[in-house]
């Protein structure tokens, strides 16, 4: 969107509940150092979200040294599924650090091998192959290279990639990706990554999988030329999933055309969608799949998880990272992993999930709410000219902005044309604070209208 919000402290309403806390004039007067030097040396981009300073964060809350909480509707992009400062993290974070054991490359350790173990045990047959890296983009940036490695044995090249689709800001992952402003500083495209409609966009009128089809006829495009499509499980902009029927058609396609199947759970996956992979709201499997965010809720570390011959295609040394693994990463992934298991969060993700919906649905309404999308505990509220399908940025961004005063925090909008609120807590809310929330977000709305 290229806006930030301004470093001028004004008086706000004074609020304290259970959840929320707002005790000084926001942003925090004596914040404004702190935020100074951050807009000095770094850049720009970095300028977008809402102006507070983390100082801690536990369970839902987030906390500034200042005295002020806020209910966290964000965790801090989709990242903290089991919580902020969760114990099970904390405590395998410790044993690491106390032997100490802060990195090993790609020399086998212990810890790692406790991880890739546990992601295969959760994985469905026969995906049982994982690769761990350090961000969601190096996944599909990995991912990318498996297919086109898997299809030059059949001399198939073409990548099929959805529009609205958000993989990353590396040059694979944008390549690949369905928005075309972030891809104006590439001056060569591959010619053979194909961008097709999604169905799940609450603005395409045809969502059936004969789309799809036609699409690729008028292309010129025979199935047997594509080595891969790779799709979000649900769109990261729009919190927008598949039609079920259209997921398994395309499943079908993929099979009966050799094609691997490629989901992005970099969002979807460890229970964020009220499953614990996101690919099980339609009863598919995926050849390969991409882990992110949410798999440490903390530090970070990604996983590429596929079948053997797909996995195995590079020969020793010639497919690693140099943080590959790193050791204290897995321990919070282990300690985030297993605490959403043994917890399981995703079903409290789907039950929260129910809470969301009923209560986002009142929010129609207001006529600036044009769509609301999501499952389990990811939403996306798109805010619309009145009345209008047409996006309207500056009242979504001014919505998060008043949120932020009242205690509720949420990051900057994303989506098309930057006009999609996200809604996505910790997996371990609960429908107090649910209701609280989304009150909160009815406020700014009125405030605004």
């Amino acid at each position: 969107m290229g806006k930030a919000y301004p470093l001028i402290p004004k008086k706000v309403k004074r609020i304290e509940t259970k959840y929320r806390k707002i005790v000084t004039d926001i942003p925090v007067p004596e914040s404004i150092e702190i935020l100074e030097k951050l807009r000095k040396y770094e850049p720009v981009s970095m300028t977008g979200q809402p102006p507070v300073i983390w100082d801690r964060a536990t369970g839902i809350n987030v906390y500034d040294k200042y005295g002020n909480m806020w209910l966290d509707f964000s965790s801090g992009v989709l990242v903290t599924n089991a919580g902020h400062g969760n114990e099970y993290v904390l405590n395998e974070i410790r044993k690491i650090i106390e032997k100490p054991l802060l990195h090993n490359y790609c020399f086998p350790s212990e810890i790692r091998a406790e991880l890739v173990e546990k992601i295969a045990s959760l994985s469905p047959e026969p995906l049982k192959k994982v690769f761990l890296l350090t961000t969601g983009a190096e996944g599909i940036e990995c991912a990318i290279k498996l297919a086109r490695t898997y299809g030059r044995k059949k001399n198939k090249k073409v990548i099929i990639s959805f529009e609205g689709a958000f993989h990353g800001r590396t040059l694979g992952a944008q390549l690949i990706g369905g928005i075309p402003e972030l891809k104006e500083w590439i001056p060569n495209f591959d010619p053979d990554i194909l961008i097709v409609p999604f169905p799940g966009n609450p603005r395409c009128k045809d969502k059936s999988f004969d789309l799809f089809l036609k699409i690729l006829e008028e292309k010129g495009i025979n199935g047997k030329e594509v080595c891969a499509v790779i799709s979000e499980t649900y769109q990261g902009g729009s919190a927008s999933f598949f039609p079920v029927e259209y997921a398994r058609d395309l499943r079908n396609w993929c099979d009966k055309n050799e094609v691997l199947l490629i989901f992005d759970e970099v969002q979807a996956g460890f229970g964020r969608t009220g499953t614990l992979w996101g690919f099980e709201n339609y009863k598919i499997l995926p050849d390969i799949f991409c882990l992110g965010k949410g798999i440490s809720s903390s530090l970070p570390i990604s996983a590429v998880v596929g079948r053997k011959e797909i996995m195995d295609q590079y020969q020793p040394g010639t497919m690693t990272s140099t943080h590959t693994g790193n050791p204290v990463c897995c321990a919070a992934a282990l300690g985030s992993i297993r605490y959403i298991v043994e917890k399981r969060l995703w079903e409290n993700a789907e039950k929260m999930g129910r809470i969301f919906e009923k209560e986002l649905s009142k929010l129609k309404k207001y006529k600036c709410v044009g769509f609301i999308c999501g499952k389990g505990l990811v939403w996306g509220l798109h805010i619309v000219k009145e009345g209008k399908e047409e996006p309207d940025p500056d009242k979504a961004f001014d919505i998060v902005g008043k949120c932020f005063e009242k205690g509720l925090l949420l990051f900057a909008p994303v989506g098309y044309k930057g006009a999609t609120i996200k809604i996505n807590p910790p997996l371990i809310i609960n429908e107090e604070a649910i209701i609280e929330g989304v009150n909160v977000i009815e406020e700014a709305i009125k405030e605004l209208s």
